[in-house]
């Protein structure tokens, strides 16, 4: 069967293997024919050689962690042939860590988890592949075209979940949120918001394509202007872009008791002149929150697909740019200007 393949930590290693083999069968019960894999930074990342690491046994990692599927078969009768799956990205470590322990692995503490398509088990980007029960997710079957949002989904669901626990520290009442970042991750925390009925403003560097009008589309308010250029202070911001100046700067912005979720990762090397001393005091005297989330487990999972099954498809698929044959899968990871979601159709 077909597989998308690099060798990790070697750039320019990426193939398109014809005669891959079949799923083994300790990878789980179920067994899924692959629909759509969608691509993301992190994909590109792995392909340049800054991470990745290949199963053990082998020298190649099958790409994809998000992930379509439609089931061929389950004995477990957990799924039913015909059922749209997406697979979990992340697994427990076998020690386990005590979160891993109860079922929180996104939140693992020793470092030892593996991911799909990253991290020592291979990806989604091949024909077929196999998934255990407890790390299958079902779809509403109304999805089937954009179900492959649903990876990305989960980390926005999960930096609600944790917003709205910090929120509960004392009476919560937001009501303005500031969204910075308008790629996948940022739009789908902004459609979240949205759907909690919160004021929703997106601020992004693009004043033309395609995301000011989806920004629109949700009712929420479109911002291309530095972030100290905003005339409100958000109760709430999700900063999905990483630039540490944005960082810095979203830090500063929040109203007091503000909470300020970091979703986007930093490359890091840069430096930047900064009053560490005024933002301790501003964060400590406002009694603000300032904390990091990446990954998703189960609930987390489940509650994207919720989130999915609400939200206007139409919507949803604006999100996706481009959906390209396997045969061509180079030009599905060669990024183009106006991309915001890649899709690698297995289905064509």
């Amino acid at each position: 069967m077909r597989a998308v393949t690099v060798n990790p930590g070697v750039t320019d290693s990426l193939r398109l293997t014809e005669d891959h083999p079949e799923p083994a069968s300790e990878e789980g019960a179920i067994l899924v024919e692959s629909l759509a894999i969608g691509i993301c930074g992190t994909d590109h990342e792995i392909i340049a050689g800054h991470y990745g690491d290949a199963p053990p046994g082998t020298d190649r990692l099958v790409l994809g962690h998000e992930s379509l599927g439609r089931v061929l078969e389950d004995p477990t009768g957990t799924l039913q042939p015909g059922d749209l799956v997406a697979g979990i990205v992340r697994h427990p470590d076998p020690v386990p860590c005590p979160n891993c322990a109860v079922g929180e692995w996104d939140m693992c503490r020793n470092g030892l988890y593996t991911e799909h398509g990253i991290k020592a088990l291979p990806g989604f980007a091949r024909d077929r592949w196999r998934v255990q029960p407890r790390f299958a997710v079902g779809l509403d079957p109304a999805l089937a075209e954009v179900g492959v949002l649903l990876e990305p989904t989960s980390v926005v669901a999960k930096a609600w979940d944790h917003i709205e626990r910090i929120g509960h520290r004392a009476e919560w009442q937001p009501r303005t949120v500031l969204v910075t970042g308008a790629g996948p991750i940022g739009l789908l925390a902004a459609l979240l918001a949205t759907q909690r009925g919160l004021a929703v403003h997106v601020l992004d560097l693009a004043s033309t394509g395609p995301k000011p009008e989806l920004v629109a589309a949700l009712g929420a308010t479109y911002h291309c202007v530095p972030v100290n250029d905003l005339d409100f202070e958000p109760d709430v911001v999700v900063e999905c872009t990483g630039a540490p100046v944005v960082v810095l700067d979203v830090m500063c912005k929040a109203a007091p008791t503000g909470i300020v979720c970091l979703a986007g990762v930093s490359s890091g090397g840069r430096t930047i002149d900064f009053d560490a001393g005024a933002l301790n005091r501003a964060l400590v005297l406002e009694n603000n929150v300032v904390f990091g989330s990446v990954n998703a487990n189960r609930r987390h999972w489940d509650l994207a697909a919720e989130a999915l099954a609400r939200a206007d498809r139409s919507w949803l698929s604006s999100l996706i740019s481009r959906r390209v044959p396997v045969a061509e899968y180079t030009a599905a990871y060669t990024p183009q200007p106006d991309d915001i979601k890649v899709v690698l159709d297995f289905a064509a």
